[in-house]
């Protein structure tokens, strides 16, 4: 197809796509796309390195590494993992189940680490094994495209070792290197018969980590393929939006804290290769929301060490520095985001470094303070996925943490945990989300992990159903997976509160349900669930997830755990008795087995409610 035609259908598409609604906004960003023959050849730089890094920006942070603690340190742990990469034998063609991802991302981290050597030291030896690195993966029979983010990753990968390595490597593996990007990732994105290619219009992850691997791959070959390059940039500046997007309008990412490290660190990956190789990020830095998704990020850390792990998402933090976050504070000047205290631990006690972090090199290196604005105690974020955070001041010895949410299930990784909350007081999490299971675990099995229909396997499970979740539950039934919970109501101030409507979730099982959250102290939460039952109202669960020793007391319950203790103060209905469902082991084989796990209730059938409407109010606090 010719250059013209295929900007006229990417004028087309955009224009499509402006009549949509996604997150919450009637129409989508659109990026400068610039992007032709001409303003290829014009504009992308012609020296080596131009990914991420340029011979300029080289120099710069070789001198900052002799002067600058963070980088000095960041880069003695850059080098121990380098050392121990030359111990690790090549990488193998392993498929997983239907993935190829850990090889790839594998690929990355090394490439990262000894491609970094490489560009402070040019010594022979990372040369050498970066050699044999590209010539075992450039060899394998494909990179694995019934699952692109394999191939994605890998490209990343290659394209860096190529580009970082400045034409040093044999004339023979960079030829066959970047025949491997040609034809192991680049074509397999352009379907034959001219569709258009989904996932390049996509508002999840893979759009961006799709994105970056293309742009990177596509640079990677201008010199032998100009024109392939310029349409697969084309198409990566027009459908790249649709996944920013997401973020909007306030920097809520709507699959959580650990997918928003992965697609954000691909997405400021692909902004620093358009500014080393164009000279411009075409607009992505200041696209609505993206760059106030920082702010998300940080706030979905808690005083316990865990993330507020809504969706597919792990609980743990990672001690070592952020690096997507360290390109915020770059961009920002913004000291927030900069977390100094995790690049300055101890290098060599360090848990292994992030397959960004050669690139994040640079950002640390042109990191300037210009200024503190610390996080908000009280922060709402609107979108595909609504939630609010209540945290304590930094100083305050309480901890109090509250992480609440609405949204819909059927979005990319959601569960029906719409109404759900984390909670945590004194660094206890006391509310809990049960969080991610191994996808290959469930997949070997033959279960269809992916299915988001009303009966599929996916809501079978507690990680994913309601059942599973510190939410309402309505005549024991599931939530409507397609239905969406928006936040109605939110205040700031030293007792903030929000408000979500779960009504639709519900279905014809209850005519209203209204949820509020108010953080009445510095050690005490209330919860009040405003409801109207209808006709087909039975019976109405209150819940709450916890890992935490529960007896029952009169009017409730009191919780204990690592010391501490949380009283739990059923104040709308005291004559009803708390139940506690043991989940230990869990119900089903397929459930993930959290040790301790179990299911606080408060039953109240429909019978009791006067008047068809009645509130329920549980206060948490500290005992």
């Amino acid at each position: 197809m010719k250059l013209k035609t295929l900007l006229n259908l990417s004028i087309v598409t955009v224009a499509l796509i402006m009549s949509s609604f996604v997150g919450g906004q009637e129409s989508l960003p659109i990026l400068d796309n610039p992007m032709s023959t001409r303003y290829f050849q014009k504009k992308l730089r012609k020296s080596l390195p131009r990914l991420v890094y340029t011979k300029e920006s080289v120099k710069h942070v070789r001198k900052k590494i002799k002067t600058d603690s963070v980088l000095q340190n960041m880069y003695a742990a850059i080098k121990l993992n380098a050392d121990a990469i030359y111990k690790e034998p090549l990488l193998e063609y392993i498929i997983e189940g239907r993935r190829l991802l850990d090889v790839s991302r594998e690929l990355l981290y090394r490439m990262n680490m000894l491609g970094f050597v490489y560009l402070m030291e040019n010594d022979e030896k990372s040369l050498a094994r970066i050699n044999d690195e590209l010539l075992t993966v450039c060899n394998f029979v494909n990179w694995n495209p019934s699952h692109f983010l394999d191939v994605a990753e890998m490209a990343l990968g290659v394209a860096i070792a190529i580009d970082w390595t400045q034409d040093n490597l044999p004339e023979s593996t960079i030829q066959l290197a970047k025949k491997a990007l040609l034809e192991k990732a680049i074509l397999k994105s352009w379907p034959k018969k001219n569709k258009k290619w989904g996932i390049a219009y996509g508002n999840t992850n893979w759009n961006q980590v799709c994105a970056g691997g293309l742009v990177a791959a596509s640079i990677a070959i201008a010199d032998e393929n100009p024109e392939l390059g310029v349409k697969t940039i084309h198409r990566v500046l027009d459908g790249l939006p649709n996944a920013l997007a997401t973020y909007g309008p306030d920097g809520n990412y709507p699959e959580g804290a650990t997918y928003w490290d992965y697609a954000t660190a691909y997405s400021v990956t692909t902004n620093s290769i358009f500014q080393s190789a164009f000279g411009t990020d075409f607009g992505s830095y200041d696209v609505p929301g993206f760059k106030e998704s920082a702010k998300f990020r940080l706030l979905s850390e808690c005083p316990s060490g865990f993330y507020f792990n809504f969706s597919d998402c792990k609980d743990e933090q990672n001690a070592n520095g952020n690096s997507s976050l360290a390109w915020f504070a770059m961009k920002s000047g913004n000291e927030a985001f900069f977390k100094k205290k995790s690049f300055l631990q101890p290098f060599d006690k360090m848990d292994k470094l992030s397959r960004f972090d050669g690139i994040a090199m640079l950002w640390l290196a042109k990191y300037k303070k210009r200024f503190f604005k610390g996080i908000p105690t009280a922060w709402k974020g609107d979108g595909k996925n609504p939630i609010a955070i209540f945290k304590s001041h930094a100083e305050d010895k309480n901890q109090f943490y509250l992480g609440c949410k609405g949204g819909r299930a059927s979005i990319s990784h959601g569960n029906m945990d719409a109404g759900s909350f984390v909670f945590e007081l004194n660094g206890i999490r006391w509310s809990i989300d049960p969080g991610v299971q191994g996808y290959h675990e469930l997949e070997k099995e033959g279960f269809n992990l992916w299915s988001n229909a009303q009966d599929g396997d996916r809501w079978t499970l507690l990680t994913k159903n309601n059942f599973g979740h510190s939410t309402l539950t309505i005549n024991n039934e599931l939530f409507l997976n397609n239905a969406f919970a928006p936040l109605i109501n939110f205040k700031e101030g030293d007792k903030p509160e929000a408000s979500f409507d779960l009504s639709s979730v519900f279905g014809k099982n209850i005519k209203k349900a209204h949820r509020r959250f108010l953080k009445e102290s510095t050690t005490s939460l209330l919860i009040e669930d405003d409801l109207e039952v209808s006709d087909s109202t039975k019976l109405i669960t209150w819940q709450m997830m916890t890992t935490a020793n529960v007896k029952i007391v009169k009017e409730g319950a009191i919780l204990s755990q690592g010391g501490k203790k949380l009283r739990l103060e059923n104040i709308s209905h005291p004559n009803i008795t708390v139940s506690i469902i043991s989940l230990y082991p869990s119900p089903l084989k397929l459930d993930k087995q959290i040790e301790g796990l179990k299911r606080i209730e408060i039953r109240i059938p429909a019978w009791i409610i006067e008047s068809r409407k009645t509130k329920i109010k549980v206060k948490l606090s500290e005992f």
